[in-house]
């Protein structure tokens, strides 16, 4: 259990020790981050709506959350081919559960921070308060959809594999996709009608259907000084939906990435330059 725990560990010291190597890039993506978060709820400040204000915040917030969770699982075989590491990750004696546990432990510590720099941003730019809002039922919903997004992480980590030239970008096609369709912004019903039915995929629309309800937003008894959020009675279908995706996806992504590493393996596809 311990040589497991310290196995695991390495990884996550491994992506701490990448991020203090390229910090001048991660203050710059943070702070990309963080104004385009305010300039998006700005938006609602202009149009003097409360609600369309705490809309946008609640959505910066959440996606700055569940895309760096999925954008650093996903890109961190294109991180170690880059490195010139990825052959030597791959032959290391230690399981791939492991290391992709390391992997998604980092990932999620590194997005947990860039949530706090983006609220910081928000509440200092806006006079959005959260007095009222079930904050308790907020961090359920995403621990629940973490897990989703950690299983999809891990299928889109595998293009890379499969294509050094092409698959970074497939990660971010993707990840635009998830953005489009979840209803980050807005409603998904505003959707054209033959997108809306892709919205029901995205575990990002689940968990911002659950977190308006909990902070209260839609609720004709919130007010902008006070509040009225769900109970987390409330949102259980979508967070069952969320569970149910995490529990699908988790080793689903595990065994994708499974098979890939196989195929690589006796293709030749580790070398840094495919």
């Amino acid at each position: 259990m311990e040589q497991t725990l310290r196995q695991a560990w390495a990884f996550v010291f491994r992506g701490y020790h990448l991020v203090r190597r390229y910090i001048s890039w991660v203050i710059v993506w943070n702070f990309y981050a963080f104004v385009t978060s305010i300039t998006i709820a700005l938006i609602g400040v202009a149009a003097n709506d409360y609600q369309l204000t705490l809309t946008l915040v609640i959505g910066a917030l959440l996606w700055n959350f569940l895309s760096n969770l999925y954008s650093e699982i996903a890109m961190s075989i294109a991180y170690e081919r880059w490195e010139g590491t990825l052959e030597y990750t791959f032959m290391a004696p230690v399981s791939r559960l492991i290391h992709l546990s390391g992997v998604s432990v980092f990932a999620l510590c590194q997005s947990l921070i860039t949530l706090v720099i983006v609220l910081t941003g928000l509440l200092l730019f806006t006079n959005i308060r959260f007095a009222g809002a079930n904050m308790f039922g907020v961090l359920v919903v995403l621990l629940a959809s973490t897990f989703a997004f950690v299983g999809l992480g891990l299928m889109a980590a595998v293009l890379p594999v499969m294509s050094p030239e092409r698959g970074a970008e497939a990660t971010h096609i993707f990840q635009g996709s998830l953005l489009l369709i979840s209803g980050i912004y807005y409603p998904v019903q505003v959707l054209p009608r033959w997108v809306q039915p892709l919205s029901r995929l995205s575990p990002a629309t689940y968990t911002l259907a659950a977190c308006r309800k909990l902070v209260g937003i839609g609720n004709p008894a919130s007010t902008q000084k006070h509040l009225v959020g769900a109970s987390i009675a409330d949102v259980a279908p979508e967070l069952v939906t969320l569970l149910l995706m995490g529990a699908v996806l988790m080793p689903l992504g595990l065994w994708v990435f499974g098979r890939i590493e196989n195929w690589a393996k006796h293709t030749g596809k580790l070398k840094r330059t495919g």
